[in-house]
């Protein structure tokens, strides 16, 4: 299980982790104010914003949230170098992963930054290139936010509601939710012994 005491404050998010980030604008306004900072690649803002795709009012709705952030700088995307193509095409080689995804990864150990992605096998293949300690998630991004008393138990479910809201679900947010009270319990415990 992941460590919920511990969460890189910048990030690198893919399209996957963007979207369920921006859905629940307790969990978007909850990491803001702690200091949390994402940033992307231009090429997931294409496929944010740009890429052809049937028009759905829930996606509508993510790139208007979206859009509000960047006007407002609290998100920023970066371009790849021409030098990071290599490793770019190492990696695309390696798994199949979206560009955006693998533009993540490139960029952030790039800049040696944490990858936020919701996606196991862009986890995984992160993992191998930036080690496991910056390889993060947004159902570890609430767990740590939960054990750091920034969110009380009332706002998971508010979190599922506004991620189901917008066609988007973690799977595993009640997993990491219980690792993370499970944690809690043992910290509040052993500051009282």
């Amino acid at each position: 299980m992941i460590d919920v005491s511990h969460f890189e404050k910048l990030n690198v998010a893919d399209t996957c982790s963007l979207w369920n980030i921006l859905a629940s604008r307790v969990l978007s306004s909850t990491a803001e104010s702690v200091g949390i900072q994402l940033c992307s690649t231009t090429f997931v803002r294409y496929e944010c914003l740009h890429k052809p795709g049937r028009h759905w009012p829930e996606r509508l709705e993510l790139q208007k949230r979206l859009q509000a952030k960047l006007i407002a700088g609290r998100i920023s995307f970066h371009a790849i170098d021409i030098e990071d193509l290599q490793d770019f095409e190492v990696l695309k080689n390696r798994k199949k992963l979206s560009t955006g995804e693998l533009s993540v990864i490139v960029f952030a150990c790039k800049t040696r930054q944490a990858v936020l992605t919701d996606d196991v096998a862009a986890q995984k293949l992160a993992r191998t290139e930036l080690g496991a300690s910056l390889v993060q998630s947004t159902a570890h991004l609430f767990a740590w936010l939960y054990f750091n008393s920034h969110m009380g138990d009332s706002d998971k479910d508010q979190i599922i509601a506004d991620l189901l809201a917008l066609g988007r679900s973690l799977k595993n947010l009640d997993e990491f939710y219980t690792e993370a009270q499970r944690c809690r319990a043992m910290a509040n415990q052993a500051n009282r012994n």
